[in-house]
This record gives structure tokens, sequence and C-alpha cells, in this order.
């Protein structure tokens, strides 16, 4: 068995309280040592995923920007401290949203790691759908058959369409474990600058899916694997906010850590 351990999690793509966040994201990826880290809300120009490369070592970095108006604002990212055979990106279309591949080397094992960052709406759209079918039709044909990761900031919960069609062919890492997906990915209690229609449409979402006027919260995040891929371990992360200000968190997401294993 070739054994590795991956985290995504979503940075947050806003200037809130950055300067303070990334140090706390930096200690606990420090702490976990993981061997991949897919990315999303990475900011662009600044590079915050360069960044945090930097700071960890030993890393390198896989960029994949956004489409249209947001390609010099944001980007997902892929850093790998394991070998890197081939990268391959894909746009989304809608909402300017991307995915991304890359085909590491775990041992002598080809694997391939996907992160995507995907479409945005407070119900079960269409569009959530489609892109979900073009990125399995975009993973079929990119020259690899074998252990496959899908990780990202999916924007579904696991009742949507998009999320069902994924899991027909994908098992999540943290249900492997288990037997059912945390409470939560997103929003922390993070307390951040939160733009008046952002915040009516997490309420309005929350009243028309659980008929509560609360700031909705869910599931949005994850960590899939195919059947080439065993689960060890997975565990939510980067959920503990500051030590000394319990109203800074590392995000308005949490992230997700898995140990896998390849046969």
């Amino acid at each position: 068995m070739s054994a590795f351990r991956v985290v995504t999690f979503n940075l947050l793509n806003r200037p809130s309280r950055w300067e303070q966040r990334r140090a706390l994201i930096a200690q606990e990826l420090e702490a976990l040592q993981p061997d991949v880290i897919a990315l999303q809300e990475v900011s662009l120009p600044v590079n915050s995923a360069q960044w945090l490369a930097d700071r960890l070592g030993g890393y390198a970095v896989h960029l994949c920007p956004m489409t249209g108006k947001y390609a010099q604002r944001q980007a997902i990212a892929i850093l790998s401290r394991l070998p890197v055979r081939g990268a391959w990106s894909l746009s989304l279309r809608s909402q300017d949203r991307v995915a991304q591949a890359v085909q590491v080397c775990v041992g002598r094992q080809p694997a391939l790691i996907v992160n995507g960052h995907f479409y945005w709406h407070i119900i079960d759209h269409d569009e959530h759908l489609r892109q979900a079918h073009r990125l399995l039709e975009w993973v079929d044909a990119l020259p690899h058959d074998g252990p496959t990761v899908l990780c990202g900031d999916f924007n579904g919960t696991p009742d949507y369409r998009a999320i069902r069609l994924l899991r027909r062919r994908f098992a999540s890492a943290y249900v492997a474990r288990h037997g059912r997906e945390p409470q939560y990915t997103c929003p922390t209690p993070l307390r951040y600058h939160l733009t008046p229609l952002r915040h009516a449409l997490l309420r309005l979402g929350n009243l028309a899916r659980n008929r509560s006027l609360d700031i909705w919260r869910g599931v949005i995040d994850y960590i899939f694997v195919n059947r080439r891929v065993s689960v060890v371990d997975c565990d939510v992360v980067l959920n503990r906010p500051a030590p000394h200000d319990h109203t800074l968190y590392p995000s308005d997401h949490v992230g997700l850590a898995a140990h896998l294993a390849l046969a």
C-alpha cells in the first residue's frame, strides 16, 4: 500500500483579516504535513497559495485562475510535495468557475488529484448539475484511469443532484470513515465583513430549505475517492478559532484532511 495525505480548504478570497487568518492556516498545515493541498478562492494578484507554499516549504504550486472578469482576481490551486507527472485545467463556464487536475506519484503509483470550485446558488440549480457532468466527462478524457481523488468547494449539499451524480462513481472520504458527513463545512463563526446581499441570500436560502431565518449552515466541501483509493482516516480541520480571539477563524469554511492509501 502507498499512503498519502490530502487537505482541501477554501481560503476565503477577501482581504478580511487575511493577515491574521493566514498565520492560523499555516500553523495547522505545518502540523498536518499533508502531501497535497487543494485550495479554493486563492487571492490574486497577491497569490495566497504561493504565500502558503513559501511559508510551509517543499511544495510546488499549480495555479489555475478563474476565467473571464475574475481571471486577475481569483484562482484555485494544488500544492504538492509529491512528484507531478502532468497538470490540466478545465473551464466550468458558468460564473467563470474552473477545475484542475494533477497526476502525482505516490511511491511508484500514479494518482489523479482533481480540485474545483463550483457553481453557487441558493437552490439546486440546473447549472450546478451541468458542471458536474462536464467535470466527469473531462476526468474520463484525461490520460489516467487509476486512483482518483476529487477535492473542493462543490457548493452543493449532499441532497443536490450534482453531488448525488458524483457519488454514483465516487465515495465521500468522510462518510467512508464516519458513516455520515460532518455537521457542516460552511460557514464558520468567523467575524468578517459580509455584504448585505450575501447576508440576505444566506438567510433566504435557509428559509427556503429549512424554514428558518438564521444564516444557513451546511456541508458543501468534500474529498471524494474512487474505488482504487482506500480511506484510512478523514477529519475536519482548520476549524478552531485563534486562542486569543474567538471571532477569528482560518476561513468561513472548514477544511477536510484525508489519509488515503492506494492498493
